[in-house]
Formats: C-alpha cells, sequence, structure tokens
C-alpha cells in the first residue's frame, strides 16, 4: 500500500471538488466556498443549480442534476443540466435513478444518462450510482451503462441517501469496472486524509468534500 506521505497535498488538491449542496445554502456561502476553493488551490467548486452563474477565476464549476433523490423525470435532468451549462457550468453530477438500477431496469438507467448526456452538450459528465444503496452487481451494470452512455466519471454518492457514503470496496469495484475508460469520482463521508489516501489507492480519481480543508492539512506538502 503506499504510504501516505507519498500522496502529496498538491496532488490531492488537483482531484478536489470542493462541494457545498446543503439546502440551506446562502449566496454568501457560496461565496464563502469559492473563496476559500481559490485559497486552497483546489480543482473544482460544486455547488447547487440555483447558485450559478457564479464567478470563480480559476476554478472549474461544477452543478448537480437530479439530485439528491434521482427520481426527477430524465427531461427534467436534461433541461437542468442544459441551463446550468449555459449559466456557466463545465461540470454536471446527475443522479441516476436509483429504483430502476436496484430492480435491474438497466435500459432504463442507460436511456436516462444518455438523455443528460445529451442534453449537457460537451459538459463533463458524472454519473452518480448511490453504491452504498446498491450490490455489487449493479454497481457493476450501472458503471457499464454509464459507459455505453459517454458519460466522463462515474461518482458513489450524493452524501445525502441514508445507505451511507464511497466506500473502498465501491470505488474499487467502480475502477475495475471502467477500466481507465471513465474516471472515478468518490464523495460522501471523506473527513480525513486517511479516508481520502484509501479512495485514491482504490482507484478514485476526483474527491467530493466539503471539508476539504481539513483533509488537506493530513497531507504534506511535497
Amino acid at each position: 500500500m503506499e504510504p501516505l506521505r507519498s500522496i502529496t497535498r498538491a496532488r490531492v488538491a488537483e482531484m478536489v471538488d470542493h462541494t457545498l449542496l446543503k439546502p440551506e445554502a446562502t449566496r454568501g456561502d457560496a461565496d464563502a466556498l469559492i473563496a476559500e476553493a481559490q485559497e486552497l488551490g483546489v480543482l473544482a467548486i460544486c455547488v447547487s443549480p440555483s447558485m450559478l452563474p457564479v464567478r470563480a477565476e480559476g476554478l472549474v464549476v461544477a452543478t448537480v442534476a437530479g439530485f439528491p433523490s434521482g427520481k426527477h423525470h430524465s427531461l427534467v435532468k436534461g433541461f437542468e443540466a442544459r441551463m446550468a451549462v449555459e449559466n456557466g457550468a463545465a461540470e454536471v453530477d446527475m443522479v441516476i435513478d436509483v429504483g430502476s438500477a436496484i430492480a435491474g431496469d438497466y435500459d432504463a438507467v442507460l436511456q436516462d444518462i444518455l438523455i443528460v448526456r445529451e442534453a449537457a452538450d460537451g459538459a463533463v459528465l458524472k454519473v452518480i450510482i448511490e453504491s452504498a444503496a446498491l450490490p455489487d452487481g449493479a454497481i457493476v451494470a450501472v458503471c457499464e451503462a454509464a459507459r455505453r452512455a459517454g458519460a466522463d466519471f462515474v461518482k458513489t454518492s450524493t452524501g445525502f441517501h441514508p445507505a451511507g457514503g464511497a466506500s473502498v470496496h465501491a470505488v474499487e469495484l467502480m475502477a475495475k469496472t471502467v477500466g481507465g475508460a471513465l474516471g472515478v469520482k468518490a464523495s460522501g463521508g471523506i473527513r480525513t486524509a486517511e479516508a481520502a489516501r484509501e479512495m485514491i489507492q482504490a482507484g478514485a480519481t476526483r474527491l467530493g468534500l466539503s471539508g476539504t480543508r481539513a483533509v488537506l492539512a493530513g497531507f504534506a506538502d511535497s
């Protein structure tokens, strides 16, 4: 296992989506998030679509669609994604209909992703699968559907599902399934440097963090 000290703070910062998706968040909270992200030197921010547009010089702007339940009609998710892109989002994290995945209706999952993929135009598309709520076979099938649909990432969790957030097992399985063809975003419950390091070693190429400062503080500068 790669030692914690070999994964530098700078390397981790380049993988971070500094995230604010709480329903009670205000415009002032979003402004503070952006300022903190710029200070910390992370890659991106992720905010609710109602916060767009934002001024975030030097940062990638990401948002969500169908969040957090995934039970929105696919066309609604698509419209939300298109509107977000028109308002400056470069990346969209969409939530699948988890119930379709649990029921084994992977064609429905595929169609859902395809609609958002088309609507999001050239934006980076991350597919949130709620891995903690799915058995392994469904995780594999949903990741395969995301790859077929032309998504750019598969993502573990919204962070709002009662089943939990990211796990090392899920990230390993997702990374193995997509085989480098897609990125893997670990998100949900990652609050320490040790947890972040475990996700990276398991195959995560992006991290969704709300407590970014505390996580980065656990990594050496070089």
